[in-house]
């Protein structure tokens, strides 16, 4: 059987149960307080001819009276004004009977006539010792509930007699009964609404559920969690709401969430980028900066049989690939400067075979001594004398050697002095190399010539910081300070993945680990004084990164 079946059989004998209790209950308990409206209303007709003023007098005139006076076939008692009030009364409250008797118990008033003068079958004392009493008793009419109510003489206020009202347990029963069938009548629609409400409540269960049995629902979430945990990406799920209903471990590591499923989507520490992604749905992956990471995130909208189940958020760690690519930039450019070394290598290998072929051995002796005493091969980078650091001077020449390639001279500035050693080579380097290779694209594009790129190099006290200037037409944005925002390019995607807009972004969390910043010093478009390159200007600041410098 189904849960929603179970649930709906379950519901219905709950509610079957629970009406036939609360009916018993009902009924235990509608006949005594039925049978005690009814004596309370006996007791009201007995009180008001008890208190009747000609009834009274009467009654204490027939007990004033010599004995034999009441007695059986006495025709002042059956046309007498106690008869006639108390058949007038009992026809009007449609009781059983109106029965007065004097103090002996002898009827004055009765249904019957024949009865009248007769000691009644029931015992009149305690109204006769002057106490009101509602009983249950079977008399000459039949069962019936009864009052008894004490009359008294209008002059001296001595008990004479009592009256006796009577109500039928015939009609009691059946008021019961009529009370009964209502009653179950409404319990019967009450338990109609509720096998409807259970009905409804299955229904939407199969919608909640997917028209799925909860022993599927458990083997789908084992699966999820298999999956989902198993996957060497991190997965964020979103409702509808923009509750977060899943966040795997990889997610919480990768993204430095400190929040996870229950809680909303801009409480847990997502990055504006990926707050985005999650908004927009991109068609392409989109590279987001971390901390000193870079994921590729992608978003999709999940539905099923037309529910909207929320949004799905896959995140990849990048990092290792962006690594990679700095590397090969960096084996790139190296190889950019032995191609300008190996053409330049044989160049000087012709004019030499050529001297020597014609016979200009002097000529050739003094042209080698002039190639030794020059140096190594290839174009120096003026100014490196000022850089101690064998990771920042290799960094430099490698770069310089790029941007040949490109077309664009990159010199060191004026003021460039570094004489400590690097802590951390890497980071530092992707901080400087990121501006450098922003530059000479600006530079290149430009139309500007020569076409040129300024670093300046300045260590003191172990901070480092870090100038680029170049000959490129500017930043072309509303604020200077939008280029750091993830996504932001002037470059076209290319065959990167997640496209482009990454590098100054990671360039600037980078240098905020260290305590520092990347800021625009000025953002070009004319030259200045300040900026004789007229381009853009970067400085970045990175301290505690050198050991063993001047301080």
């Amino acid at each position: 059987m189904r849960l929603r079946t179970q649930v709906l059989v379950l519901q219905t004998a709950v509610v079957g149960v629970a009406l036939v209790v609360g009916y018993g209950f009902f009924a235990s308990t509608t006949e005594g307080r039925v049978t005690d409206e009814h004596g309370q209303r006996a007791l009201a007709v007995a009180r008001s001819v008890a208190a009747d003023p000609m009834v009274r007098a009467d009654v204490g005139r027939l007990a004033a009276a010599d004995d034999g006076v009441v007695g059986p076939g006495n025709p002042e008692l059956v046309d007498g004004v106690v008869q006639r009030t108390a058949e007038s009364i009992r026809t009007a409250t449609e009781s059983l009977f109106v029965v007065v008797t004097d103090e002996k118990g002898l009827r004055l008033a009765h249904p019957d006539p024949a009865l009248l003068g007769l000691r009644v079958s029931t015992d009149p004392d305690e109204a006769l010792a002057g106490r009101e009493v509602v009983v249950r008793e079977r008399g000459t009419l039949g069962d019936s509930v009864r009052a008894k109510v004490p009359v008294t003489d209008p002059g001296s206020g001595a008990v004479v007699g009592e009256v006796s009202v009577g109500v039928s347990t015939e009609q009691v029963r059946a008021d019961l009964w009529s009370d009964l069938r209502w009653t179950a009548l409404v319990a019967g629609l009450a338990l109609l609404a509720g096998i409807v409400g259970s009905a409804l409540l299955a229904a939407r269960w199969k919608r909640l559920t997917l028209g799925l049995e909860p022993e599927q629902l458990a083997q789908m979430v084992r699966e999820q969690e298999a999956v989902l945990h198993g996957l060497g990406e991190g997965v964020v799920g979103v409702d509808g709401d923009g509750t977060v209903t899943v966040a795997t471990a990889e997610a919480v590591r990768l993204l430095q969430l400190h929040g996870g499923p229950g809680d909303d989507v801009d409480e847990i520490g997502l990055t504006p980028r990926l707050r985005e992604v999650l908004r927009t749905l991109p068609d392409e992956p989109v590279a987001a900066a971390v901390g000193d990471r870079v994921v590729l995130a992608m978003a999709s909208r999940v539905e099923r049989d037309g529910i909207d189940l929320g949004t799905v958020m896959s995140v990849r760690d990048r990092t290792d690939v962006q690594t990679l690519t700095r590397e090969l930039d960096a084996v790139r450019s190296l190889g950019a400067v032995l191609r300008v070394q190996r053409h330049e290598f044989a160049n000087r290998l012709h004019l030499l075979h050529g001297l020597l072929a014609g016979g200009e051995t002097e000529a050739a002796a003094a042209y080698l001594d002039r190639l030794v005493e020059g140096g190594p091969l290839g174009e120096d980078l003026p100014g490196i004398e000022t850089v101690e650091d064998p990771y920042l001077r290799a960094f430099l020449m490698a770069k310089a050697a790029h941007a040949r390639e490109r077309g664009v001279n990159l010199v060191l500035g004026a003021n460039t002095w570094v004489t400590g050693s690097l802590l951390e080579p890497v980071d530092v380097t992707t901080v400087a190399g990121n501006l450098v290779d922003n530059a000479v694209d600006a530079a290149a594009a430009g139309e500007a010539r020569p076409a040129e790129v300024e670093i300046e190099l300045v260590e003191h006290a172990g901070d480092l910081i870090v100038t680029v200037a170049d000959t490129g037409p500017g930043l072309e944005v509303d604020e200077p300070d939008d280029v750091f925002r993830e996504g932001v390019t002037t470059k076209p995607a290319g065959d990167r993945p997640g496209g482009r807009g990454i590098g100054l972004a990671l360039s600037r969390q980078l240098a905020r680990r260290y305590d520092g910043d990347v800021v625009v010093g000025d953002p070009g478009g004319r030259r200045t004084g300040d900026n004789p390159t007229g381009g853009a200007v970067f400085v970045a600041t990175l301290r505690n990164v050198c050991e063993g410098g001047t301080a």
